[in-house]
């Protein structure tokens, strides 16, 4: 399901569960990936992508969540919770993080695209996109914060009521990502971003700090509800 590389100071998790919909058991093989690279000491960034270039990831396993029979996806009752509890992890995540969005982010794909501190975009296909009202969902409040967090008051908007599908020119005109790049180029161009920004994941302490303060329990610069604070909150 995932892959983790550490090539010096750089980390790199490779999503090898095909379309990489989210499920109990793939929430549980991210975030022990992620301890690794939070057990680790000195300067580290880590990059975000998948093996399969047509899918960043393209969100819920929603025929797993239908299911009676969980399978291999593992505890169907647990997975709200410890999703987006992951999800705010990976926001305040005590390293610098890039997203190099190779495919679809579609829903919590999208989500955990924009929880990463930068992001980096295929150029000539896929779509990042909230797809949730135009497949019959309810947005939760967790995700509306996450989003009014990390894109414009436009963006926001195009994002959670028109479910926009944003190509990489168009999200990187918005804002929200931070270059379009040719596929051969993408992985190399996010980890020379994480090389430059390593520096700043030596002090976890100080850089995860910092990120509670912008978007935890009392954010700075925020309204009193982070996204952080929300997305941990959530218990079922």
């Amino acid at each position: 399901m995932i892959d983790l590389q550490q090539n010096g100071p750089v980390f790199t998790l490779t999503m090898t569960a095909g379309e990489n919909r989210w499920n109990t058991a793939f929430v549980r093989a991210f975030a022990a990936a992620l301890d690794t690279v939070e057990a680790s000491e000195g300067p580290a960034a880590l990059v975000i992508t998948s093996a399969l270039e047509k899918f960043f990831s393209n969100g819920l396993d929603l025929a797993w969540i239908q299911s009676t029979e969980p399978g291999e996806g593992g505890d169907q009752k647990a997975f709200t919770a410890e999703f987006m509890q992951l999800m705010g992890r990976i926001i305040t995540f005590p390293v610098p993080t890039i997203s190099a969005i190779n495919g679809h982010a579609f829903g919590a794909g999208f989500m955990l695209a924009l929880c990463t501190d930068v992001r980096v975009m295929r150029a000539d296909r896929g779509f990042c996109c909230a797809n949730e009202l135009a497949i019959g969902m309810r947005i939760p409040d967790e995700e509306l914060a996450l989003f009014r967090h990390k894109l414009s008051g436009s963006a926001f908007f195009d994002t959670v009521q028109l479910a926009r599908r944003w190509s990489a020119p168009e999200a990187v005109a918005a804002g929200f990502v931070a270059e379009a790049l040719p596929l051969e180029d993408l992985i190399a161009g996010a980890q020379a971003r994480a090389e430059a920004l390593a520096p700043l994941g030596a002090n976890r302490e100080l850089f995860g700090s910092s990120k509670e303060r912008i978007f935890g329990e009392s954010p700075s610069i925020n309204r009193a509800d982070g996204a952080a604070h929300l997305l941990r909150s959530r218990t079922a």
